[in-house]
């Protein structure tokens, strides 16, 4: 016996939830299908030991509700895993959303059936959900890249992904630890694990640029004047590239004098958080001017780690800073003038396998007790392409995303009719507080469902040529920034086989915005439309 509902959603973190939330507000009936234990997303899984996000706590929350932005009451101006679980597991049961969710349920597949304009969605315990419209909002860092070492299964000690972490913690103490991965993960847990392992080696591959946190309380005077001005805050953050309010000194950082450069340098490691690349408007465009700031980290990392091998082997030399996403950390650097910290260079000694006492390089060996892979996620496509999601005619996604992503807006694809993602490849959700675009992709999604049931538009799917122009505009607009210059998992570098193609829009929350509401103003140009009547086997008037 199958459920049928107007609306089925994917996911239930930030964009599962507030989509629930709106498509109530429309009278629509609608369920969200989620395959871990409880809302959170990818706060649900990652609660390695340091997990905490590089968004300040009062930007990284929800903004529909004005209620809800006063009676929650942040305690940190980055918030740890947590208190952001906690924060959303709130959000869900204020506005009574688990009554329409299913937990511990796994999709299995996604088919759109022609004959009745419907998706059939099956699941891993044979449930069977169908739905008028289909939203994925299954998260862009949601699929784990399993690691891949020979000789895995044989290692004697205990392993772990950051990413699937123990929700009961895992204890150190006394422990000959290895951690595999110096990207965002490996660069929060490694500190912590330092200070409870008998000793920790970091393998290395490629070093990251990260800059310091400078985390604190949030006292609850200052939080709440900052309340007082919330409205005006959310404003004028929606207004800028990153959804996020930045000081920025303004003009080229090649007309200002070294003096004046280095002051607005200084003044922002001393506040930390991200934004560096902001302070000059040719940060991200002008090879030269992006080099002044890399080399400001860099120096900045010369005076922080004592042994200079060191220093230059965590200093990044092949990707211009903000080319990849740049990391906030709480003493990463530091962390390897520890006696018990060691770095090995997996490019001059990579690792040939693992056996049952340790990690086998192919020079010498390293015996542990605990591995940890901080090895990232398959990104933005990853649980996309897990399902099994078939289109009209029974077409697969997984054929027809066969040479990379390709979507009209991110946000429908050609051939795919009444099927939504959301924050995915394709929009500027991966450059930005991630919060605030999902609020204004579904705030887009939710509109044109009003806007279809009130013009009595049975489906919509992205026009395969507002789609082959849209994925040529996302491709432009990265070939003018400095984001093409580096192997990242923005462009699907760090999964084996994975085509490589740039999956962000660049544009910027700001700029995607004009976009989205000139589309919709323009009677949603660019989406293929079937009348109601047409859709139902009649004729169209």
């Amino acid at each position: 016996m199958a459920d049928e509902y107007d609306v089925v959603i994917v996911g239930a973190g930030f964009a599962g939830l507030y989509m629930l939330y709106r498509v109530r507000q429309l009278g629509l009936k609608a369920h969200v299908v989620e395959r871990a234990g409880d809302v959170g997303g990818t706060w649900y899984w990652n609660r390695y030991v340091g997990a905490r996000c590089d968004v300040e706590s009062v930007d990284y929350s929800y903004s529909f509700s004005d209620e809800l932005q006063q009676e929650w009451q942040w305690t940190e101006r980055f918030p740890a895993q947590p208190e952001i679980l906690r924060y959303i597991q709130h959000v869900a049961d204020r506005f009574d959303l688990r009554r329409d969710i299913s937990f511990n349920t796994e999709v299995r597949s996604a088919h759109f059936d022609d004959s009745r304009s419907r998706w059939v969605l099956t699941t891993e315990d044979s449930r069977t959900l169908i739905g008028r419209y289909c939203v994925m909002a299954t998260g862009g860092l949601s699929t784990p890249a399993r690691p891949d070492f020979a000789g895995l299964d044989t290692f004697g000690g205990d392993w772990y992904q950051t990413s699937l972490w123990p929700h009961e913690g895992v204890d150190f103490s006394g422990k000959r630890v290895g951690v595999i991965g110096t990207g965002s993960s490996g660069i929060q847990c490694i500190p912590e694990i330092a200070k409870q392992a008998a000793h920790l080696t970091v393998f290395q591959r490629t070093p990251n640029f990260t800059l310091p946190a400078r985390n604190a309380p949030l006292e609850p005077d200052a939080l709440a004047e900052f309340k007082r001005g919330y409205a005006e805050h959310r404003a004028a953050a929606r207004k800028t590239k990153g959804g996020i309010k930045t000081r920025s000194a303004g003009g080229s950082a090649l007309a200002v004098s070294a003096e004046q450069r280095k002051a607005a340098f200084d003044e922002h490691w001393a506040r930390g958080g991200n934004g560096i690349t902001s302070l000059f408007d040719d940060l991200m465009v002008d090879e030269g001017a992006n080099q002044l700031v890399a080399d400001y980290v860099r120096d900045q990392i010369k005076s922080i780690v004592k042994d200079p091998d060191v220093a230059a082997l965590l200093s990044p030399t092949d990707h211009p800073l903000g080319a990849k996403r740049i990391c906030l950390d709480t003493g990463y650097y530091d962390t390897y003038n520890r006696d018990n910290v060691e770095l090995v260079n997996l490019r001059a000694r990579p690792i040939a396998s693992i056996d049952e006492n340790g990690i086998v390089l192919s020079e010498g060996r390293v015996d542990l007790d605990v591995i940890v892979f901080a090895t990232g996620f398959d990104a933005l496509t990853g649980a996309l392409l897990a399902m099994d999601i078939r289109g009209s005619r029974g077409t697969p996604l997984a054929e027809a995303w066969s040479s990379g992503p390709r979507t009209y807006l991110g946000l429908t694809v050609a051939g795919f009719p009444n099927m939504f993602t959301l924050a995915g490849a394709g929009t500027p959700a991966p450059l930005t507080n991630v919060v605030a675009s999902i609020e204004q992709q579904v705030d887009w999604v939710s509109d044109c469902l009003a806007w279809m049931k009130e013009h009595g538009i049975a489906r919509v799917e992205a026009d395969g040529a507002a789609q082959d122009a849209w994925v040529e505009h996302v491709f432009a607009a990265a070939e003018k920034t400095l984001m093409m210059r580096a192997s990242s998992w923005y462009l699907g570098a760090n999964i084996p086989g994975k085509p490589r193609v740039f999956m962000p829009y660049v544009g910027g929350l700001d700029g995607f915005d004009a976009i989205l509401q000139d589309v919709a103003h323009d009677g949603y140009r660019g989406l293929a439309m079937t009348l109601l009547a047409v859709a139902d086997g009649a004729v169209a008037s």
